[in-house]
């Protein structure tokens, strides 16, 4: 009977409530359960693509979700220090003097393998007595000149700790040269301070006597020659080059040579014959600085100063414009100085506005305190202060004329700078058309008939951004880009649509 009551109870719906407790009982426990299936879940990219809708609060704390640990470094460090006071003598000069190009920082990131790899051939060289030469080359402004000087002195203190004769040490700059074949009298100074060269021998002659014949171990040491600038000996005299690279090749010569320059290809345009003998030194190359690694270097140098001068996405800002633009960290340096300038202007314009409201006390009275506090929370340097900053820095007329261009000549060029970054330098109208047509399709935009693309070709080439052969056939024309692809990169990369499309 208990049974068919209870049948009865379950007809009646009275089971509806404890169905409700079963299925809340099993979520609890498959909540608990270490073995249940974990639960499927789109990523944050796939989440926010597929619903159009979502707000954008779940966006940014998506973006906060995935940031990475540079940001979020920089981000952690800055948040811990008070803001600066712009009207502090001593806080806006130390701010400066951090930033400043002639400061060297007390240890160079971003370039430990360059660093290493420099050091360990100098080191190899020490130890077996043996000569060398090396080549380092990158663009300006990416820490070659820098990274020397610490492996210099790095390379001195270790000869010091290992039991080794610590080499002498000749760094030079050789646009300060009054005669390129100054050099070898420097080397002569050097390595024989108190010998007096006979005006029928040249330093190179004796030099090349001295690392000719065996010397006692003890009377000449190694000698470790940092020629920085080094291509200017290539437009003053291209046999001092040679004769000195040629040094380290002589059977007891002890020249340990680094020569740090621009010139990717130095040694292969100006020294084939070392190449011929075996002799080609060994080439460092310093990349161009990337983004996260400028924002580095920046966190690096404010970290000596113990407030808070710039608002973290300013700071992010400066890095990838430069990245983008030149990857020079000099320029980066240049920027932030030319930003804190920014704000110290607007603070002074905001302090003369406000006292020219003090004559009338119950007026000023109102307007001082809501614009003292507006000044206290704006004391750093903010997005819009680096923006100015970075427009005053790399704005030229090509920048201004390529802004200012017509949406789909716009995408003519994002077509041109894409299609020549395989290491084409030229190609033909009908190419570019449809690279052009390529972007417009995915971008689901209507694109232009051809006769009105090569329109908007010669209207390019008019305003030398573009250079036209040529030829019979339209289609057939050469194109050839006449600006730099930085230039539009730079000019076009605060849209997203053309970000977009320049990937």
């Amino acid at each position: 009977m208990a049974v068919k009551s209870d049948d009865i109870s379950r007809s009646n719906g009275e089971s509806t409530p404890q169905k409700r407790r079963l299925r809340s009982n099993a979520d609890l426990v498959m909540h608990k359960s270490p073995i249940s299936s974990p639960l499927k879940r789109k990523s944050p990219r796939r989440c926010i693509d597929s619903s159009p809708n979502t707000p954008t609060n779940g966006i940014e704390k998506l973006e906060k979700n995935c940031k990475s640990p540079v940001k979020k470094k920089l981000s952690n460090n800055f948040s811990e220090k008070p803001n600066w006071n712009p009207t502090d003598v001593k806080q806006m000069s130390a701010v400066k003097e951090a930033l400043h190009l002639s400061t060297a920082p007390s240890s160079v990131v971003c370039r430990e393998d360059e660093q290493k790899r420099l050091f360990d051939f100098c080191k190899a060289c020490i130890e077996q007595e043996k000569a060398g030469s090396l080549y380092v080359c990158g663009c300006p402004g990416t820490g070659k000149s820098l990274s020397m000087e610490k492996v210099k002195q790095r390379i001195v203190d270790w000869a010091k700790e290992a039991g080794f004769q610590s080499p002498d040490v000749l760094a030079m700059n050789c646009t300060s040269l009054a005669k390129t074949s100054e050099i070898f009298s420097k080397m002569m100074e050097k390595n024989q301070p108190r010998k007096k060269i006979n005006g029928s021998t040249s330093p190179l002659q004796h030099l090349q006597r001295l690392y000719s014949q065996q010397q006692q171990s003890s009377v000449t040491k190694m000698m470790l020659i940092i020629a920085d600038e080094l291509d200017y000996l290539i437009s003053k005299d291209c046999g001092v080059l040679h004769d000195l690279f040629m040094l380290t090749t002589l059977p007891f010569s002890k020249c340990i040579l680094i020569g740090v320059a621009n010139a990717k290809d130095l040694a292969d345009r100006f020294l084939p014959r070392l190449k011929s003998l075996n002799c080609k030194p060994l080439v460092i190359t310093f990349r161009a600085y990337s983004k996260d690694q400028i924002l580095r270097i920046l966190q690096e140098r404010l970290m000596a100063v113990p407030h808070l001068v710039f608002h973290p996405q300013a700071l992010e800002l400066c890095a990838r414009k430069v990245a983008a633009a030149s990857g020079d960290m000099r320029k980066a340096l240049c920027v932030c100085r030319s930003a804190i300038e920014i704000l110290e202007a607007e603070l002074r314009e905001s302090m003369s506005n406000l006292t020219s409201f003090s004559t009338d006390k119950a007026f000023s009275q109102q307007k001082t305190a809501p614009a003292c506090i507006k000044t206290q929370e704006n004391d750093i340097v903010r997005i819009d202060h680096m923006a100015v900053a970075l427009s005053k820095a790399f704005r030229s007329p090509i920048v201004d004329t390529i802004q200012s261009l017509p949406q789909h000549q716009q995408i003519i060029l994002c077509a041109a700078v894409k299609f020549f970054r395989g290491g084409k330098k030229d190609t033909i109208v009908g190419e570019l058309n449809k690279s052009y047509m390529e972007i417009c399709k995915s971008t689901i935009i209507p694109p232009v008939g051809i006769l009105e693309f090569l329109n908007m070709c010669r209207v390019l080439a008019d305003q030398g951004l573009l250079k036209l052969g040529q030829s019979r056939d339209d289609k057939l024309k050469r194109v050839t880009l006449k600006v730099d692809e930085a230039d539009i990169t730079f000019a076009l990369q605060g849209v997203r649509f053309f970000r977009n499309c320049l990937k």
